[in-house]
């Protein structure tokens, strides 16, 4: 089969290494995003341009396909179009040129999940395992039938990252298993079902701030979702803003207000958390490690060096 690959960073780059180890396939032509200083971007910023190269395989830069690109698609007449991490929407005329269609791996377990920075918002939401999704491409987004999945379980101390590593090893196998199916003949893939799908958006600056009604748990995966080399979760503190390094969940309970200043334990400050804290029941946040603005780090119980105040959603 000729393939054509839509895909950037290193979720492509592991794409296009299995398209290139494939013995079904010739790659004939690669169309990536030019590299980008954006703060998530360069995160797992493997080039597919130059692994493309490389291998002796045209590349093309685009941010999105235009009517020129469209024309060099079908000069390249792919019998399959494969994509993965391609940030901008793929037209009807590009993903049903091909005649096996397009071929897209998205990191969850569809039809969870659909839409973007799902290993953050997966984490965030407590679940117990994430994966990747091989689907064929239709008119919805992440909608279309699912060719294979494969899963990884979410550990109880696990960050986004850790994740993310973990997930992007899945790729290729899940790729090359895809690969053989569609190669075989077969096109009994599984439609999803619609009434179990979840669509979330990018995340932005506002979705790290941390809000201290929330309960102890979810603030803890908050912490950990968004942990080194994202951008981390943040709270404000005498007006000023600091980012959450580390965390954990209390072992004793606290009561009070949501954001107090309350209690040294173990290797950290203790802050209060829980719409309903007041009620005494609930275990707090465990602020382990911080960093300002400046870019300096502080031990939780080397900052807050005496109880009392408040942390704060906003200045």
């Amino acid at each position: 089969m000729r393939v054509v690959m839509f895909g950037y960073q290193t979720w492509g780059h592991r794409t296009l290494r299995a398209l290139l180890d494939s013995e079904h396939v010739e790659v004939a032509m690669v169309v990536t995003h030019p590299r980008s200083e954006h703060a998530y971007e360069r995160i797992l910023a493997d080039s597919v341009e130059d692994l493309a190269k490389e291998n002796g395989v045209e590349a093309v830069l685009a941010q999105r396909p235009d009517d020129a690109l469209v024309d060099r698609l079908r000069e390249a007449a792919p019998d399959l179009i494969v994509a993965n991490n391609w940030r901008t929407w793929l037209p009807p005329e590009v993903y049903t040129l091909p005649t096996h269609g397009t071929l897209n791996v998205h990191d969850s377990l569809l039809p969870a999940y659909a839409g973007f920075s799902p290993i953050i918002w997966a984490l965030i939401n407590g679940e117990s395992e994430v994966g990747v999704t091989a689907h064929m491409m239709n008119e919805e987004l992440d909608a279309g039938p699912i060719v294979g999945q494969k899963s990884v379980t979410v550990g109880p101390r696990d960050t986004a990252i850790d994740l993310v590593h973990a997930t992007v090893d899945l790729i290729e196998p899940l790729v090359a298993e895809a690969l053989e199916f569609i190669a075989s003949g077969r096109t009994d893939w599984t439609p999803q079902d619609r009434s179990k799908a979840s669509f979330f958006h990018k995340r932005s600056l506002e979705d790290s701030r941390i809000d201290w009604t929330w309960p102890a748990d979810d603030l803890d995966r908050l912490v950990r979702a968004l942990a080194d080399p994202y951008p981390n979760a943040y709270t404000y503190y005498k007006g000023e803003r600091i980012h959450i390094i580390e965390a954990s969940v209390s072992d004793g309970r606290y009561g009070g207000t949501p954001g107090r200043i309350f209690y040294p334990e173990g290797k950290g400050v203790v802050i209060v958390a829980g719409a309903d804290a007041r009620f005494g029941r609930n275990h707090g946040l465990r602020i382990e490690r911080v960093r300002t603005d400046d870019g300096t780090e502080y031990a939780g119980t080397e900052f807050f060096t005496s109880m009392g105040g408040y942390l704060t959603s906003h200045p």
